[in-house]
Parts: structure tokens; sequence; C-alpha cells
């Protein structure tokens, strides 16, 4: 099967199987759109972005064939602690901005097993790059990015929207000095490598993408985003659950007063008694109008 029938395939299997709140509320509705999605959506699956390691990362776009001049554009990164997951499983999570009738990106980067850190760390910079690079080709309007990302893929969103070229983390790719993005959707995040470690709040996904590095501690550190809050930040939004058992809940309050304190724009929306996810439909309803009304006030939006 080719690379598109069988994209085509796992879109309708995921649409059939979204939950409520992301399929337009019922599943007959949603297997409608779903079949309509080629119709609305040019999709290109498996663009080669960045070869490191003997490695191709990919990435797939999803544009709206309607759209007449550039259009706004999310960046989506996946989760899994650096070491699992994959970007064909996320479609529900970006499906709100296809509704919206924005573009995708949706992007994988080297996971753990490929390259330790600080590899996908760069491999997003270098994706932000790409799109810069490519704009044009595809109608996306470069003022309006937006990056997003679950878990790991909240900690790449935000290394991929604040990290400065001082950080040296550029250099596979070498992007263009204009690179910037409009606004990060943060959902639950790690902010402090570092804290993962060692101490509490160990957890081994952390300890598996550092592994036996001799200057890991240096590494986390480079690779965390509560190093590089300064002022003139991108707005920054995260969701993040007081009952995380997996991601500290810590990471981002600290996240949030840090950008509070250097007057960079942000929201943070916290979900009582949330954990990693797995939130309910009410949750997620009011989550993305928050996230759309965050869009709103910062000047992110469509005109139709």
């Amino acid at each position: 099967m080719k690379p598109l029938r069988c994209l085509q395939t796992l879109l309708m299997l995921i649409f059939l199987t979204t939950p409520q709140w992301l399929a337009r509320g019922q599943a007959e509705e949603a297997s409608t759109w779903a079949s309509e999605m080629p119709t609305l959506y040019r999709i290109i699956p498996n663009i080669t972005y960045l070869t490191a390691n003997n490695y191709e990362a990919r990435l797939d776009l999803y544009l709206p064939r309607e759209a007449k001049e550039p259009v706004p554009t999310v960046i989506h990164i996946h989760g899994g602690g650096w070491v699992g997951g994959a970007k064909e499983t996320d479609l529900p999570y970006f499906l709100p901005y296809l509704e919206m009738g924005w573009a995708v990106v949706n992007v994988e980067y080297r996971l753990g097993r490929i390259s330790l850190a600080p590899a996908a760390v760069e491999d997003c910079r270098c994706a932000l790059a790409w799109v810069w690079r490519n704009a044009k080709d595809y109608n996306l309007d470069t003022s309006k990015l937006v990056v997003t990302g679950f878990s790991a893929g909240g900690h790449l969103s935000l290394t991929t929207g604040m990290l400065p070229a001082s950080a040296g983390l550029d250099r596979e790719c070498n992007p263009p000095t204009s690179i910037r993005v409009a606004a990060v959707v943060n959902w639950y995040g790690i902010t402090d490598v570092l804290d993962l470690l060692d101490g509490p709040n160990m957890k081994d996904y952390a300890v598996r993408w550092l592994s036996s590095l001799p200057d890991r501690e240096l590494v986390a550190r480079r690779v965390s985003p509560l190093t590089y809050i300064r002022p003139g930040l991108p707005p920054i939004m995260t969701i993040h659950g007081n009952a995380d058992p997996v991601v500290p809940y810590d990471h981002a309050v600290r996240l949030h007063d840090g950008l509070t304190k250097a007057g960079v724009p942000n929201r943070l929306l916290t979900i009582q008694n949330g954990k990693h996810g797995g939130f309910t439909r009410e949750e997620y309803v009011k989550i993305y109008e928050e996230i759309r009304q965050f869009l709103n006030r910062n000047g992110i939006t469509r005109r139709r």
C-alpha cells in the first residue's frame, strides 16, 4: 500500500475511534468528516526534514485545500518520554486545529534508542527551520506559527519556541536568523530535566534519555526550558493536572512564575485533580476553548 493510502486509512481508523470530545460528538459525523478529509486537506506524509546519525527524521503536512492566502500553522510534536511514541498516533490531539482550517505540521524526531539527548531537541528545532524555509511552497504563515505537544512533546515544544541561537543546539540545520514562533501551547511538559534524573522526582524515561552521558547534568540543564526564561519570549500557555504522577505539576508552576517575572505573556490552566492527560470530555472541551481564546488574545487567528 502506498504511503498516502496508508495514512488515509489510518486517518479513518483514528476518526472512528476518537473520543467524542474530539470527533464532533458523534461517531457517524466523525466518520463523514474523515471520509471528506482528502477533499478538505492535502495530506503529504513522511517528508524528510533532517538526516542525522543515518536516521531520516520526517514530518507530515496537512494543508487546507481552499486556502487562498498563508494560513496559521501548528507544529505538533508527539510525546513518549523522548524514548517512545510516534507521530502517527497523535491525530486526535491536533484535530481541533484542522477543524479551524489551520495547517498542521506533525513532527517525529530521534528517540533515545537512536540518539540520546539532546538529539530530540535539535531535531525539533530543525523541523521549525524546515517550516520557515519551505513556508511559501506550502502556504504557511510564519507570523502565525504555534508549536505544541504533550508531555515530552510539551517539553520539545517549549525548547523549540524558547531556545536562543546561543544555546548551540541549532548546528544540525543552521536555521534562518529570523526564526521564531508566535506562541507555544504546552501540555504538561517537562521544564526541569535535571529534576527527573535523581531524587524524589526521578523518572525512568528521563534517565534512559540521558543514559550514562559523562556530562548528563550539563546536558539536562541545556535542554531544560527553565534555563531559557527571559523577556521577549513568545506567549506560552501551559495545561497541567495538579495530580500528575508522570511530570510534576511543580514544573508548570515554576515555568509560569518565571515567565510572569520576566514579563512574558503566559497562562497556566490547572486541571484540578488531573493526572497525566486522560482528562474528561468536559475538561478537554474547556481546554481547547481556552486555547482558542489564548491564541485570539495574542492575535493568532485565521481570517475567513
